[in-house]
């Protein structure tokens, strides 16, 4: 089990990592707090749920919940790097679910609704999940803090 948490940790990537978290994090956890506490002229979670009904993803409420959190909490990760892997990969699943159910048959541009701020940002987010946090990262502080170490056989797995 450490082995896998140690592959999820690990990253080589430098400044480029913390380039691409930071502003990718920062616009998500701007947009999932939008959806889950109508901050920054959001809608919060009730008229979330409302417009993801309305969209055909039902419940709405759970459905605007989970794409919130993912939004908040994952765009959070992402800008300290925490679990960085995993929170780009959820973030990715829920930008996926956005560009083709809502983005998809509204053409391209931004100025129609269409497909790409979502693909830039699920762009941004697959190349994290296959980056990783990078060396200034939440990630790198606990993989050299030894707590998923290994070769420590003092716990058991």
């Amino acid at each position: 089990m450490k082995n896998v948490i140690n592959t999820l940790l690990i990253s080589h990537a430098g400044w480029e990592a913390v380039i691409l978290r930071l502003p990718i994090g920062l616009i998500l956890a701007a947009h999932g707090s939008q959806k889950l506490l109508g901050w920054f002229g959001g809608q919060g979670l009730d008229g979330a749920a409302q417009l993801m009904a309305s969209l055909g993803l039902h419940p709405g409420f759970l459905m605007a919940l989970a794409a919130g959190s993912a939004e908040f909490f994952g765009g959070v990760a992402l800008m300290v790097g925490l679990f960085t892997r995993f929170a780009a990969a959820i973030v990715s699943v829920t930008l996926a679910v956005a560009l083709f159910w809502v983005h998809w048959s509204k053409g391209f541009f931004l100025t129609t609704h269409g497909v790409e701020y979502a693909l830039a940002l699920l762009s941004a987010t697959a190349a994290l999940m296959i980056m990783g946090g990078g060396r200034f990262s939440v990630d790198r502080y606990l993989l050299e803090s030894h707590l998923f170490d290994p070769n420590d056989n003092s716990s058991s797995t």
